[in-house]
């Protein structure tokens, strides 16, 4: 009964860390192609409908976007193919 015990408190621990790794992210992407004051609109949907993303603020003048999202639910590559598959490569600013 006592090693039960012990298993299931480590796969407890195990679980609970990998959680706490687990957070919210924020991010500046560099948007190529917006052109008129709808691409911001374009740029936000399609990252929008990426799983895991919070929110989303897109600038025209700036040409940015910033985006916060879950990063257990989703990375930076699938917030750059969302942008690009919708006509505006984007890549991280910094």
């Amino acid at each position: 009964m006592m090693r039960f015990a012990t298993t299931t408190l480590s796969l407890l621990g195990v679980l609970a860390s990998s959680v706490a790794f687990a957070g919210e992210r924020t991010v500046t992407l560099a948007v190529q192609n917006m052109y008129c004051s709808a691409c911001p609109l374009t740029v936000k949907s399609s990252l929008q409908a990426v799983p895991g993303v919070a929110q989303v603020v897109v600038s025209y003048a700036d040409k940015t976007a910033v985006v916060t999202f879950d990063d257990a639910r989703t990375a930076v590559p699938a917030l750059i193919t969302a942008t690009t598959n919708a006509g505006y490569p984007s890549a991280l600013k910094g």
